[in-house]
């Protein structure tokens, strides 16, 4: 057992003590849920049982049969008792979810409407639904539907009126090529080394991808952060903790398991680089800077013409740090607008300075340089 510091934004420091730090936690995850401190997980990961309920093997063409999930904690009575258990351990994630936290569930068709109404109906506000595109699914053997590749995945906060959660907007943007990071994630399954194996056979039928839970970790905790998994099966979601600098609270009810994902976890090598390096800067978190600041500061000439990415339309800085459009006079935003013929726009993003070699390099490249500049300025004592 250890403490953790939880986040406090400014405020005195909140510390629970007695939080099972990087531990895995074997029962029933509605108990083991009721015996840790109220508020003291930052985001939670789960992979609930399905529901799948197969009634029927199912056959390959060349007559093999396929080895799907029928395991004895995917099955229920019926749909009522399903939501019985859904509920019940919804709500006990939720009292232990931070106040600024946020969830994420995996489903697939089966069971995942049915999960999304009840974390409605519990408090929880939908913030995305992410489908988890599978770039090698298992096809459709009998040719009777689509085949499905695809998994969706919720991710709410703990209650609508939460202003705060954790979401790294930047650092999605930088897995994704500089740009916004979609809704829609492709990711192969999980297969080859990377899959957990017992005596050369699959030790956990849903094993996730780790570069799926890679993603949703950096896009939605800290550095120090408490990650919590109630089904935490091969300790996928550990296992990238680990890797990422963030803490791991699992909960697993079947003992195999418990031992699989130890000696997994355990097998990793604690990461031995700057925790700088676990984390992405955010532009929201950098002092603002309006664009009459660069002009005032002389870090942009009055007259300097700015141009669209393309280099064909053109404005001029005015003194008080609106852009002269042809006539049309407005902010960096209001003329990027303007001519895009849209209600709003990034004029950060949109215009571009040249320069010393005619070069165009977006507007906000300035504002970066003055704040480094200002950052290294010695204040007076």
């Amino acid at each position: 057992m250890a403490s953790t510091k939880l986040k406090s934004n400014g405020a005195s420091p909140v510390f629970s003590m007695a939080l099972p730090l990087d531990t895995i936690l074997n029962g029933d995850c509605v108990e083991v849920l009721k015996a840790l401190p109220e508020k003291s997980v930052d985001l939670i990961f789960a992979d609930p049982p399905y529901n799948l309920q197969l009634q029927n093997e199912l056959i390959r063409p060349n007559q093999t049969l396929v080895n799907a999930v029928n395991d004895e904690w995917d099955k229920f009575a019926d749909f009522a008792s399903y939501d019985e258990f859904t509920e019940q351990w919804l709500s006990a994630c939720r009292r232990v979810l931070t106040d600024e936290g946020s969830i994420w569930v995996i489903g697939s068709y089966h069971n995942i409407f049915r999960v999304g109404r009840i974390m409605m109906d519990l408090g929880f506000w939908v913030l995305n639904d992410v489908i988890w595109h599978k770039t090698n699914p298992m096809p459709n053997f009998r040719g009777t539907r689509f085949t499905n590749a695809t998994e969706t995945m919720i991710w709410a906060k703990k209650a609508q009126e939460q202003k705060r959660y954790t979401f790294n907007y930047h650092a999605m943007k930088n897995l994704n090529d500089e740009k916004q990071m979609p809704n829609v994630w492709q990711i192969p399954l999980c297969t080859g080394a990377e899959r957990v194996k017992v005596n050369g056979k699959k030790a956990h039928s849903t094993q996730k991808p780790e570069a799926l839970l890679y993603r949703v970790l950096l896009a939605s905790s800290n550095a120090g952060d408490v990650v919590l998994d109630p089904f935490f099966g091969s300790g996928t979601t550990g296992a990238v903790a680990k890797k990422l600098k963030r803490h791991y609270i699992g909960i697993e009810r079947e003992p195999a398991y418990v031992d699989i994902a130890r000696q997994r976890i355990a097998a990793i090598p604690a990461p031995e680089f700057p925790v700088e390096l676990a984390e992405t800067e955010s532009k929201r978190d950098a002092p603002r800077i309006s664009f009459a600041t660069l002009v005032e500061a002389g870090t942009i000439s009055i007259g300097t013409r700015l141009f669209d990415e393309s280099g064909k339309c053109t404005a001029a800085v005015c003194a008080d740090g609106r852009l002269d459009l042809d006539g049309f006079r407005g902010s960096i935003h209001r003329t990027a607008a303007h001519l895009l013929g849209e209600a709003g726009a990034n004029g950060w993003d949109f215009w571009h300075f040249r320069d010393d070699h005619g070069e165009l390099h977006p507007l906000d490249d300035l504002r970066q340089q003055y704040r480094q500049a200002c950052a290294e300025t010695p204040t007076a004592t």
